[in-house]
């Protein structure tokens, strides 16, 4: 069950018999509540595997990067790699990473607002030629430190989104567009192909009709200056959702026949990152304290008329956003978590607050959701728990370790891998499989988890 301490080697649980994620979840509770109550994240390695079936579904003329960045764990990388999805990097750890898990440098684009000049010669020498450029500096670095690249112009989207928020990407606007393409001609660095990118907060699917006319726009300033332009990296924003997937797949296909149809040779790509991990990773987490507060101050943001004499609860987590929840900290907002114990079908739920244990005021997890009264050393369950939520926390308030993480995948999806041409022998070789069966011990450990 554990992970071996060789960090190029990672085990993963195959999930045999009647053994479960939620028995596997049973299980390291019931180790952490007689040992030191740490949170660990369980990853299903199966989900990522869905996820990669479902994107080639529903947008199979569109090839994946993942994006490092969103959740590192080398696993995903393997195991994202067997399954044949490029790579986005935006940093020289990101960049050692995924070779060293035997991804070629042609299934590599660095990105990045602004690179560093000793990432860059790393690039250079280390045969990654495809980088993100958006202004000019940025291209005078590349010319000097790596005139060999290739780059894909990064082109600003703007746009309106459900909230009225103006969201606004990095990048050059399209009039300044053809200054950077003459700016590269004249240092002699190779510009192939552009990108933009929407957010996943702005759901109107014309919002890529409109980039993909702008990147049209570019491609012909590209062509008339002498450049063969041949990508189009249409960014990531991909929430997840099935309907939004068919949607945007719909709207670029039917702009790619208007704008890039097949004799033009361009390869269209993406850069999901939370799509892939998001669903596979759940976050088991203890309550070490808890406040009852005054219901109605609590409430009165909600508009939620109660009883005066009805509590309500802050509870404090053993982890918070400056560990496992710092996703919170870029406006993510966190799915409310289920309670790890046996609680009657009408057991009173009353209004909760989620926070995490260093006591700052930003240390807020979920502002509002409701809950059974919970005790200290209860467990909750997050699920959607896998982007941006395991690199190295920010801060430590009782010096305890970052979440151990035990990688899953059921027989079933084990098998599905072969079946579509992924060997255990091969691109899988830093996995080292072990069954898990749920035996009668496991089984009296996961029904005798102490309150």
């Amino acid at each position: 069950m554990k992970e071996l301490t060789n960090e190029l080697q990672h085990s993963v649980s195959l999930l045999e018999g009647t053994a479960s994620l939620c028995d596997v979840i049973d299980n390291h509770i019931y180790e952490q509540t007689l040992a030191g109550k740490n949170a660990f994240f369980i990853a299903d390695l199966g989900v990522v595997m869905r996820q990669h079936v479902r994107w080639r579904t529903h947008m199979a003329q569109i090839r994946p990067y993942y994006s490092v960045r969103c959740n590192s764990r080398p696993t995903v990388i393997d195991i994202l790699a067997a399954l044949g999805t490029g790579f986005i990097c935006t940093n020289k750890t990101e960049l050692e990473l995924v070779q060293s898990r035997g991804v070629p440098s042609e299934d590599i684009i660095f990105s990045g607002v602004s690179k560093q000049l000793s990432q860059l010669k790393y690039a250079a020498k280390n045969g990654i030629d495809l980088l993100v450029c958006d202004n000019e500096v940025e291209l005078c670095k590349i010319s000097r430190c790596h005139p060999s690249a290739k780059l894909l112009l990064q082109v600003s989207t703007e746009a309106f989104c459900q909230d009225n928020d103006l969201v606004m990407t990095f990048g050059c606007s399209l009039k300044d567009c053809r200054h950077l393409l003459e700016r590269a001609k004249e240092l002699g660095v190779q510009v192939v192909g552009v990108r933009f990118n929407i957010s996943s907060s702005c759901e109107d699917p014309q919002l890529y009709a409109h980039a993909m006319s702008d990147a049209r726009c570019v491609f012909d300033m590209g062509e008339e200056i002498g450049f063969n332009m041949n990508i189009l990296d249409i960014g990531g924003g991909f929430n997840g959702c099935e309907t939004q997937l068919e949607l945007v797949n719909n709207t670029v296909m039917s702009m790619v026949d208007l704008y890039f149809p097949p004799s033009s040779g361009v390869c269209i790509i993406a850069e999901p990152g939370s799509f892939f991990v998001s669903s596979a990773f759940t976050l088991a987490v203890n309550v070490i304290s808890k406040e009852v507060v005054a219901r109605d101050s609590h409430d009165q943001a909600h508009d939620e008329p109660s009883p005066n004499d009805e509590p309500a609860f802050q509870y404090f987590m053993k982890e918070g956003v400056y560990g496992s929840f710092a996703s919170k900290l870029c406006e993510t907002q966190i799915v409310a978590p289920s309670v790890h114990k046996s609680t009657c079908l009408d057991a009173a739920l009353f209004s909760s607050s989620l926070w995490g244990p260093s006591g700052d005021d930003m240390d807020q997890v979920v502002e509002h959701c409701l809950l059974p009264e919970l005790n200290i050393g209860d467990w909750l369950i997050f699920s959607q728990a896998g982007a941006y939520s395991l690199g190295q926390p920010l801060c430590s308030t009782d010096g305890s370790p970052p979440p151990h993480v035990c990688y899953v995948m059921s027989s079933a999806d084990w098998f599905e891998m072969q079946d579509i041409g992924i060997t255990y022998e091969g691109t899988l070789k830093n996995m080292a499989l072990v069954p898990y069966f749920l035996d009668s011990c496991q089984t009296e450990a996961a029904l005798s988890v102490p309150a």
